[in-house]
C-alpha cells in the first residue's frame, strides 16, 4: 500500500530533487506540497515548486506556508545569516548552490487559496488514514499548526525531517541551516509527540552523490532526468570548491535522502533513538544537542548518524526510469 505523505519545502535544488522523487515513486502517494521560506524568500520557493509540478506533469495541491520564522525573526533581532561561500564555473563566473529561480517555464498553475498551516490543521483534523510529513526546510509551518491545535498530531503517522547536525555543520559552526533558520519551531516540532526521524548532515554527507549519478540520469534522457542531472551536476561543482566531501566529484543531495528512507530505511545506518533538544540563544543557537549519555531522559528523536550512498544513488536512479 501506498505511503501518503506530505512534503514541506524551501524549494532549491534538493528540495526540487526531493519533490520528483516523492512523485515518481509508486510507493509514495503524494498528499499535498507545502512550501516555507528558507534557501530563498518564499516567493521564489513556491515559483520553484510550481515549476517543478509542471515539469513532471504532476497533479498534487501546493500551500504556500511562511514567509518568516516562528519566532526568532518577530521577537529577537534577525538572526546574522551565514557568509554565502563563492563557487564558479569553467567561464569563470559566479555559481551558487540554490538559484532564486530555476531555468524552467513560469509557472501556469498557482497554489492553492489555504495557507499551509491551515492545511495542515484541516487535513490532519479530518484525515481516515495517518500521514507522514516529510520537512526538508524551516518547520515553521508545522509548528504554527500544532501551537493552533496540538491534537492533530494524532493523525501524523511520522515526521521526517532533514535537519540537524552533530559532527558536520554547515550555516554556522555549530548549526545546520533549517534548524537555524527557525530554531523555536523546530523545538515544538520536536516535542509534538510523533515518531521524528532526523536526517542531519552527518547522514546527508556520507550518503552522497557522485557524478555516475548524473550520467544515469542523463542516459535516461527525460526532461525531468535532464533537470535532476543538472541540478546535482550544480551541486558537484559547489561542493568540490566550497565544501569537499570524502569522494571528489562527489555532492550530499540532502533532501531527497528523506524519501528514500520512507522507500527502504536501510539506507540510514547508525540511526539511534536519542534526546535532541535545540539551542535557542546565543552562539549556539539552531544547535541540535544529541545527549548522547547512556542515561538520557525523554529519547524523543530517531537520529541518523549515517547514510548508505549506493542504495541512495540506486533508489533515486530508478525513480526517473519509471
Amino acid at each position: 500500500m501506498k505511503r501518503k505523505v506530505i512534503l514541506d519545502v524551501d524549494t532549491g535544488s534538493d528540495d526540487a530533487c526531493a519533490i520528483m522523487l516523492a512523485e515518481l515513486r509508486k510507493e509514495i502517494d503524494l498528499v499535498a506540497v507545502c512550501t516555507v521560506k528558507g534557501n530563498q524568500p518564499l516567493k521564489y520557493t513556491n515559483e520553484n515548486t510550481l515549476r517543478i509540478r509542471e515539469l513532471l506533469k504532476a497533479d498534487f495541491p501546493v500551500y504556500k506556508g511562511c514567509a518568516d520564522g516562528f519566532v526568532s525573526y518577530l521577537v529577537k533581532p534577525r538572526l546574522q545569516r551565514a557568509k554565502n561561500v563563492d563557487a564558479y564555473d569553467e567561464q569563470g563566473n559566479k555559481v551558487h548552490i540554490h538559484t532564486k529561480l530555476f531555468d524552467l517555464p513560469k509557472a501556469k498553475r498557482k497554489e492553492e487559496d489555504m495557507p499551509a498551516s491551515l492545511f495542515y490543521l484541516d487535513y490532519l483534523k479530518h484525515c481516515k488514514e495517518k500521514v507522514t510529513i516529510v520537512m526538508v526546510g524551516p518547520l515553521t509551518n508545522l509548528a504554527v499548526a500544532l501551537l493552533i491545535d496540538p491534537s492533530i498530531v494524532k493523525n501524523i503517522e511520522e515526521i521526517v525531517i532533514m535537519g540537524g547536525a552533530h559532527n558536520i555543520t554547515n550555516v554556522s559552526s555549530s548549526a545546520e541551516f533549517n534548524i537555524y533558520d527557525d530554531p523555536e519551531a523546530a523545538q515544538r516540532v520536536l516535542h509534538c509527540g510523533a515518531k521524528i526521524t532526523m536526517v542531519p548532515l552527518d547522514a546527508t554527507h556520507t550518503a552522497y552523490i557522485t557524478k555516475e549519478t548524473s550520467k544515469e540520469l542523463r542516459k535516461i534522457d527525460t526532461p525531468a532526468s535532464r533537470f535532476a542531472a543538472d541540478l546535482i551536476d550544480l551541486r558537484i561543482l559547489v561542493h568540490d570548491q566550497a565544501q569537499p566531501l570524502e569522494v571528489k566529484g562527489s555532492c550530499a543531495l540532502h533532501d531527497p535522502l528523506c524519501i528514500a528512507y520512507l522507500i527502504d530505511p536501510k539506507v540510514l545506518k547508525d540511526v539511534r533513538l536519542c534526546n535532541v533538544e535545540v539551542s535557542l540563544s546565543g552562539f549556539t543557537i539552531g544547535q541540535t544537542i544529541v545527549d548522547n549519555r547512556f542515561y538520557q531522559e525523554d529519547r524523543n528523536v530517531y537520529f541518523a548518524f549515517k547514510g548508505d550512498p549506493k542504495r541512495f544513488a540506486k533508489i533515486f536512479t530508478e525513480a526517473f526510469r519509471s
